[in-house]
Parts: structure tokens; C-alpha cells; sequence
């Protein structure tokens, strides 16, 4: 209901390649670190986002998504559900064009409210599965 392969589509292949990877630091256990690295594999810059502003990747990171200094047009979210809906509500004030909320992290508001600023969404996937399902 909330990932439609057409807007998958679009958010991966035609959105833009700044990703904002909102959780991302450098434990490596975490699942954004490794969706990190699928996403650059297939040539996205990812910008990490968390509270440490670690550099991650390569990739300078910064503490919250106003402080990132250039456009970002995916905002990939790795927080809990209950924390989600205000990094959906940043995202849109920032001015990215696509948030992707990943597996597990589910708020219908934050949704609503995306969708309803013309931003496309994604809620309760995960990229780095959902990206090398293009090709196949």
C-alpha cells in the first residue's frame, strides 16, 4: 500500500543521487551501514545523518538533515517509528523530493502528510533489497 513499484522506480532510478541516510553512523552492525553501502554501490551519494555527524563512506556526515550545506533528494529514514514522522516533516522543509521510510518504520501521518507536499514516498521497504530488483 505504501510502496508501489512505480514510485520505487522513480525514487531509485529518476529522483536524484544525494541520498540523506538519517540513522547512518559507523557501527558496523547496523543495518543502515550495510544499506549504505548497497546504495553506493549502485552510484548514490550517501550523506550521513545522525547525532555523532560521523563520516561514514567517505562522506562527511552532519547532525541533522538542515545542517547538510547542498540539496539532498532522497531522504532515507532508519529511526523508530514514533521519531519518523518529524524526520518526514524535515525532510519536506529542506526541500528533498522523495522519503523513503525503511523496513519497520511505519507512521500513516507522517505519510499522509509527505504525500500531501508532493513529495514521493516509500514506507516499510528497503532499498537496498528493492534497487537490485530493478535490473532483474
Amino acid at each position: 500500500m505504501y510502496a508501489d513499484t512505480e514510485t520505487i522506480r522513480r525514487i531509485l532510478t529518476g529522483t536524484g543521487d544525494t541520498w540523506a541516510v538519517v540513522g547512518l553512523s559507523g557501527n558496523r552492525s547496523r543495518a543502515a551501514y550495510g544499506v549504505a553501502e548497497v546504495l553506493q554501490r549502485f552510484g548514490k551519494r550517501v550523506v550521513p545523518v545522525h547525532p555523532k555527524a560521523e563520516r561514514v563512506h567517505g562522506e562527511d556526515g552532519y547532525a541533522s538533515l538542515a545542517d547538510i550545506p547542498f540539496p539532498v533528494d532522497v531522504v532515507d529514514v532508519f529511526v523508530n517509528s514514533e521519531l519518523a514522522g518529524a524526520v518526514a516533516d524535515e525532510a519536506v522543509s529542506i526541500g528533498a523530493r522523495a522519503v523513503w521510510f525503511q523496513l519497520g518504520v511505519i507512521d500513516e501521518k507522517a505519510y499522509e502528510r509527505t504525500r500531501a507536499a508532493g513529495l514521493d514516498m516509500v514506507m516499510d521497504r528497503c532499498p537496498a533489497i528493492e534497487v537490485p530488483a530493478l535490473n532483474s
